[in-house]
């Protein structure tokens, strides 16, 4: 009779959610809390979320596991259109009035 060390508790799962959440908090705090100049707050607020996202991809998407070339090739076209999307809405929104 085989014995599976699984744990019935999906605990990447729950360091994830535990980790996203917090730095959720850190930016609204930092943002809402903090005297800093305006442009520090955006680059805190986006390094926060960078580094909230790749806890997202490796920790619920499973970046690791796939194809190889194939995986690296999606997750950079990924990566260059959500870098496009957030830099023309950040454009944009300090663009026009």
């Amino acid at each position: 009779m085989s014995h599976n060390n699984h744990s019935r508790i999906p605990w990447t799962q729950v360091i994830g959610f535990i980790l996203s959440v917090g730095l959720t908090f850190l930016a609204v705090w930092w943002g809402l809390y903090t005297d800093l100049a305006y442009g520090t707050i955006v680059a805190i607020v986006f390094v926060l979320a960078f580094l909230q996202a790749a806890i997202q991809l490796f920790m619920f998407m499973h970046v690791t596991e796939g194809e190889g070339k194939w995986q690296v090739g999606k997750m950079l076209s990924a990566s260059f259109i959500a870098i496009v999307i957030v830099a023309g809405s950040v454009w944009v929104m300090s663009s026009m009035h």
